[in-house]
């Protein structure tokens, strides 16, 4: 396939970098371009033989699939401007743009699928989920789950819940790095130097997290086998109940999703 990419920053060029690693498409097939002319010479630089495009005309042009990687407030005036274009597949990023905005700008003519990616797709970790347009194929969608796949996990889901996605894990690791720090805070508290409490903390969260993954069982069988009769963690378990650590977290995708539909509006 030939693949397209406008908008060339941290997201976009993850996705980028996903796809080639994942053997999806070569290099050479890429058109990329970006409002700072250095940002697609940089991936041009990285990877031979990609086309470093100066218009996103000309990338949607030499293009079946198009990642649309710009920022929310530029995403109207660029697919204004694509509409003489017949169709193509364009893959939206943008947080907060619903694809009958999207579908509208582009008048019509082209298949949109809008996604939510979230920040450790950077080192192919990431959890990402996206919705169909009117217009978008079976295939169509087997190719948007390819590309977000390339990065990490991957969900389609109705256009409705991906505000709750962005509430989720589109916003997510901002919760997890705050219980990360937390944690740290606490066995430096009791004594364990800085870096050694950071380490700890970090990779007990990932341990656990693949542990719920890999395993299948669900977080509270996985909490039980650690937690022994009169032990230690039970007693921390207690406190955390007693300062609303679960209230807290479901509270903060509660309110990120209430904020990502005004945002929308």
């Amino acid at each position: 396939m030939k693949l397209g990419l406008i908008g060339c920053g941290k997201m976009g060029g993850a996705l980028l970098r996903g796809v080639i690693k994942a053997g999806l498409v070569k290099p050479v097939d890429i058109v990329a371009c970006d409002k700072f002319p250095e940002a697609s010479a940089a991936l041009a630089k990285e990877f031979k033989g990609l086309k470093n495009a100066k218009a996103p005309s000309d990338v949607a042009s030499a293009s079946d699939i198009i990642i649309l990687a710009v920022k929310p407030q530029d995403m109207q005036k660029l697919l204004q401007s694509l509409t003489p274009i017949q169709n193509r597949l364009f893959l939206s990023i943008a947080a907060g743009i619903p694809l009958k905005n999207l579908e509208a700008w582009l008048g019509g003519n082209h298949r949109v699928i809008r996604s939510m990616p979230n920040t450790p797709a950077l080192i192919l970790q990431g959890a990402s989920a996206f919705a169909r347009g009117c217009k978008v194929t079976d295939k169509d969608a087997g190719v948007a789950k390819s590309i977000l796949g390339s990065v990490g996990t991957v969900s389609e889901v109705a256009e409705v819940l991906l505000d709750a996605v962005t509430g989720l894990s589109g916003s997510g690791p901002a919760y997890v790095y705050t219980v990360i720090e937390a944690l740290a805070d606490g066995g430096v508290l009791m004594g364990l130097p800085r870096a050694a409490a950071l380490q700890l903390a970090a990779q007990t969260v990932a341990g656990a997290a693949q542990m719920v993954l890999q395993t299948g069982k669900h977080p509270a069988a996985l909490r039980d086998e650690v937690t022994s009769p009169g032990g230690t963690t039970i007693a921390g378990l207690e406190q955390l109940e007693k300062q609303g650590l679960r209230n807290a977290l479901v509270q903060a995708v509660r309110k990120a999703t209430e904020r990502s539909k005004e945002l929308a509006k």
